[in-house]
C-alpha cells in the first residue's frame, strides 16, 4: 500500500515535471499578439509552480518507496524509528528543494536557511532542545517503542517517539498503583531525556527486574524453617525462568567491571524490626508481570506459613 502511493505520487512528480517542461519550451504568452491575453499568468510562474509541485511530490513518493522496502522485515520499535529518520531528511530535502525551484537560487537558499536557522535558534530552545533530545534517542536508544520507562516522575509504557515529544501511556500515577496503567496518555518532551534521569524497566535486550516480597513474622518464629519454606515456594513457582533469566543477568555483568555474586534462584534476607521480623523473598521476574507474581507468591507463602503453625507465628498488635 505504501509503496504503490509512492510510485504514484512519482508518476506525479514525472508527470509535473514535464508540464513544466512544455511551458517553458512553448512561445511565451505575452508575445502572442492575441487581445484578452494581456492580464493571463506569465508562463514562468506557472513552469516554477509545476516544478515545486514535481519536488514536492518526488520527495513524498521516494519516502514512501524508501519506507516500504526498508520495513519489510523490520520490526515496530524499527519500523516507527524509521519513519521518522525519512520523514526528517525527505522533508528537509522538500523544503531546500522547493526553495531552490522558487527562487531559481540554491546557494543563497542554502545560505539564507542558515542565517535563518541560527536567529531562530534563540527564539525556539525549548523545541530544538526536544528535537536535539530525538537525535540522542535514535543515536543512543535509551529507550524505544514498547519500553517501560520512567522519565522523572512519570512512568509509562512509551508508546511514540516524534520529533518533539515522547508519547507515555501511563502506568502508576494518581489513579492507580501497583504497576497497573492508569488509561491516561502523557506526553513528555524530548528534551527531559537530556537534562533528567531516565530509568528503562526492559534495560538493553533484559526485561527482567529484582523484586522483593515482604512478610512480617513473630519472633517466635522457626527462622531457618520459614526461609526454606518461602525460598522453595518461590521455586517451585518460578520455575527454570528466573535460572535462564540469572544467566543472562551474568552476561550482561561479564561485559561490564560490575562483579557481583548472583544466586541462581530466590533467597530471603533476614531484618529486625522492634516487634516483628521481615522475611524479604528476593527473586528475578520479567517486568510485566512482576506484580501478578508477587501477588501469587504472597498467596502461596501465606498458605504455606499457616500450615505450619506451630512453627511460624505473626505479630500481633496494631503497630505495625
Amino acid at each position: 500500500m505504501r509503496r504503490s502511493i509512492g510510485y504514484a505520487s512519482l508518476g506525479a512528480a514525472l508527470a509535473s515535471a514535464l508540464a513544466a517542461a512544455l511551458v517553458r519550451a512553448t512561445t511565451p504568452l505575452a508575445d502572442l499578439d492575441v487581445p484578452g491575453l494581456s492580464a493571463a499568468v506569465p508562463d514562468e510562474a506557472a513552469a516554477t509552480a509545476l516544478l515545486a509541485a514535481a519536488v514536492l511530490f518526488a520527495a513524498n513518493g521516494a519516502y514512501f518507496v524508501v519506507y516500504g522496502f526498508a520495513i519489510r522485515r523490520a520490526t515496530k520499535r524499527r519500523a516507527h524509528d524509521l519513519r521518522n529518520v525519512l520523514r526528517l531528511a525527505f522533508g528537509a530535502l522538500a523544503l531546500v528543494g522547493v526553495l531552490g525551484v522558487v527562487t531559481d537560487r540554491w546557494v543563497g537558499v542554502l545560505v539564507s536557511l542558515g542565517v535563518v536557522g541560527f536567529a531562530v535558534t534563540f527564539a525556539l530552545q525549548q523545541p530544538l532542545l526536544s528535537l536535539v533530545g530525538w537525535f540522542y534517542v535514535m543515536l543512543k536508544r535509551p529507550y524505544a517503542v514498547g519500553d517501560r520507562v520512567q522519565m522523572g516522575e512519570m512512568n509509562g509504557d512509551v508508546i511514540a517517539v516524534d520529533f518533539l515529544v515522547t508519547t507515555l501511556w501511563e502506568i502508576n500515577g494518581p489513579l492507580v498503583s501497583s504497576n497497573q496503567p492508569s488509561g491516561r496518555v502523557v506526553t513528555v518532551p524530548n528534551s527531559q531525556v537530556l537534562s533528567s534521569e531516565v530509568v528503562n524497566f526492559a534495560g538493553v535486550g533484559f526485561p527482567y527486574v529484582w523484586n522483593e516480597l515482604t512478610i512480617q513474622v513473630a519472633y517466635e518464629t522457626d527462622l531457618v524453617f520459614a526461609r526454606e519454606r518461602m525460598t522453595a515456594v518461590a521455586d517451585d513457582y518460578l520455575g527454570d525462568e528466573m535460572a535462564d533469566a540469572v544467566e543472562r543477568y551474568r552476561g550482561r555483568l561479564a561485559e561490564t567491571a560490575v562483579e557481583l555474586e548472583v544466586s541462581e534462584r530466590p533467597s530471603v534476607n533476614i531484618v529486625q524490626q522492634e516487634s516483628w521480623v521481615e522475611l524479604r523473598l528476593r527473586y528475578l521476574v520479567h517486568h510485566r508481570r512482576a506484580t501478578r507474581v508477587r501477588n501469587d507468591l504472597y498467596e502461596r507463602v501465606l498458605a504455606a506459613f499457616n500450615d505450619a503453625p506451630d512453627r511460624v507465628g505473626f505479630p500481633v498488635g496494631r503497630n505495625r
